[in-house]
């Protein structure tokens, strides 16, 4: 074994898993007694850092939330629980998904209420990045997740450079009309 691979890093996927659990009071939600949507997704947000947190043992800044489906509406005294796993890793970079259940205190009834992938950034304390070790998926549900990652990622990386061209090309659009 080289002396790389003997210092390589590796942890599962269930080494990274986190859960929270909020009950939703009146100053989470809306008017009609639902909790808020951006309120929501700041729980999302933090149960997502802990799972990153918990693979790359170091600081990590969110840097998309590429994803997120509310099915449901969560109500006034739910307790809401959140589920998290890094899908992938990559240099310094990981995907987390986030599952939320909401549950009925009264009749104990639970539902999914929402999904979410977040990319969350290592960083040390002084911002500069930070490799994070390997992931490696074990189930096959893991092994699936890992692999649809890879092309959420692919995907947002042709739409980064969609978005720039289209900058650019405005930019030299708006040059030309100055000139004009």
């Amino acid at each position: 074994m080289s002396e790389p691979d003997r210092d390589r890093i590796v942890r599962t996927v269930a080494s990274t898993q986190s859960e929270m659990t909020e009950i939703i009071l009146p100053n989470d939600t809306n008017t009609l007694g639902n909790l808020l949507g951006g309120r929501l997704m700041h729980f999302i947000d933090l149960t997502g850092a802990m799972a990153a947190y918990r693979h790359s043992r170091t600081h990590v800044v969110t840097a998309a939330m590429d994803h997120i489906d509310f099915i449901r509406p969560v109500r006034l005294g739910d307790l809401l629980t959140l589920k998290s796993s890094v899908n992938r890793a990559f240099t310094s970079s990981m995907e987390v998904g986030v599952k939320v259940w909401a549950e009925n205190t009264r009749t104990g009834g639970v539902v999914h209420v929402a999904s979410a992938y977040l990319v969350f950034v290592a960083v040390d304390e002084h911002g500069r990045l930070q490799t994070v070790p390997e992931l490696l998926p074990e189930t096959p549900d893991e092994i699936r997740r890992h692999a649809d990652a890879l092309r959420r990622r692919e995907h947002r990386e042709r739409e980064r450079l969609r978005q720039s061209r289209e900058r650019e090309a405005t930019a030299a659009h708006d040059a030309s009309q100055v000139r004009n």
